[in-house]
């Protein structure tokens, strides 16, 4: 028993040993080491590196500029190439049309076929003769290429939350700002094209830069994130991924299959016929859910410590959301550039230096009013945060008056 107790010993020391060692590596990488000199010392003490150590890794290299961030993943994915450990698993569930890793998986290919057979085509052309025929050729792909939007929001809102779970952070950190600058880049190369100019080489150059970003996005989702989830997330929870995607919608293909794992169907969650006396009346779970439901507007509730607790689910939601953010902090459900603002308005809540704020903004066809109430016991104790969203359009277009039913 001693003997194998030292193993286990030695061998978790072994592990710690090579996640210094790895950590090492990366920092002197980072410091601005010669990248020839790191993949040396990476492929002499390291060799294959796994997705468990990757997700390890990750949560030391969280705060970083943007610059850095796309110079270090950049690197990354050239140490990375060929070098990550296959997982051996007996079943593999993501090879099932309509498991969420097979769908984003079409999705991929989907992409890189808009990008190798149209874009870089319509792109060489343009670079040959900017003719007004070339430039509407790059700005329908373009247009097409946006679809990416519905891929990085399933990824984002359902794929790192239940990670979020797991104690993995970085995907929800680095990986979302890096959506948003492939996101970004597409509206900038819009936006140059819309106008054009003359400037072909500007056009050129962040066509390139977006072609190689989403090529490495596609490198990065099918070697590193969708590995690290298959390594850890359970069959319910891919079940409830696959229900949602629905919801958000899919990029470049038009239909899903129904995934149905060999498994016992999860039963349908149970509304209780119970009520809920409150000060001036009461109402049944089911008569409050859809009361709520049936609202004009979207509301969600913040708890005191900032986890997302409800949201009501009307027919037309102005932003995509799903269930997987119940659970997760409010910080890590809006984008990382957007984050600072959500934190000094929660501050200025529970400090009492405020009891509402309000924004308005154009979203789509949407002219979009959203509403931020302190939510305050009776003692006036701070216990939450309650986001009210309305699509106030319709209602600036009302004019004159009408007392009779249409």
């Amino acid at each position: 028993m001693s003997e194998l107790i030292n193993n286990r010993e030695q061998k978790a020391i072994s592990t710690n040993q090579r996640l210094s060692m790895l950590k090492k590596i990366f920092t002197d990488l980072h410091n601005g080491k010669n990248i020839s000199e790191v993949k040396a010392h990476f492929k002499a003490f390291i060799g294959k590196i796994t997705i468990d150590e990757i997700a390890q890794l990750s949560h030391e290299f969280e705060d970083l500029t943007l610059e850095e961030l796309k110079r270090i993943y950049q690197q990354h994915t050239e140490i990375f190439m060929g070098a990550i450990a296959e997982t051996e698993r007996p079943d593999r569930p993501e090879e099932q049309p309509g498991h969420p890793v097979h769908t984003f998986k079409l999705e991929n290919e989907e992409l890189d076929k808009l990008l190798q057979s149209r874009l870089l085509l319509h792109l060489w052309k343009f670079e040959h003769e900017d003719s007004e025929e070339n430039t509407y050729q790059l700005l329908d792909d373009l247009n097409l290429l946006y679809d990416i939007d519905k891929h990085f929001n399933r990824k984002e809102h359902l794929i790192f939350p239940y990670l979020e779970r797991y104690g993995i952070n970085g995907p929800s950190v680095n990986m979302w700002r890096l959506d948003d600058l492939v996101r970004d880049t597409i509206k900038e190369a819009k936006e140059k094209l819309t106008n054009y100019q003359g400037d072909k080489k500007a056009v050129s150059h962040v066509l390139n830069y977006l072609i190689q970003e989403v090529e490495a996005m596609i490198y990065r989702e099918e070697n590193i994130l969708f590995p690290m989830a298959l390594e850890n997330f359970t069959e319910d929870e891919w079940v409830k991924i696959a229900h949602e995607s629905d919801e958000i919608g899919f990029c470049l293909i038009d239909s899903v299959a129904e995934w149905k794992p060999e498994r016992k169907a999860l039963d349908a969650e149970a509304i209780s016929e119970g009520f809920i006396k409150m000060e001036t009346g009461f109402l049944s779970l089911k008569q409050l859910e859809l009361l709520l439901n049936h609202l004009p507007v979207d509301i969600t509730f913040i708890d005191h410590e900032d986890v997302v607790r409800y949201f009501s689910h009307g027919k037309e939601r102005i932003f995509a959301r799903t269930k997987a953010v119940i659970g997760r902090t409010v910080q890590n459900c809006h984008p990382p550039k957007s984050v600072h603002v959500v934190e000094e308005l929660l501050a200025d809540f529970k400090a009492g230096r405020k009891d509402r704020e309000d924004f308005y903004i154009k979203f789509r066809d949407k002219y979009v009013y959203i509403q931020y109430f302190a939510v305050r016991d009776e003692n006036g104790s701070y216990i939450g945060t309650l986001e009210f969203t309305q699509n106030i359009a319709p209602i600036q277009a009302i004019d004159g008056e009408k007392r009779i039913l249409s």
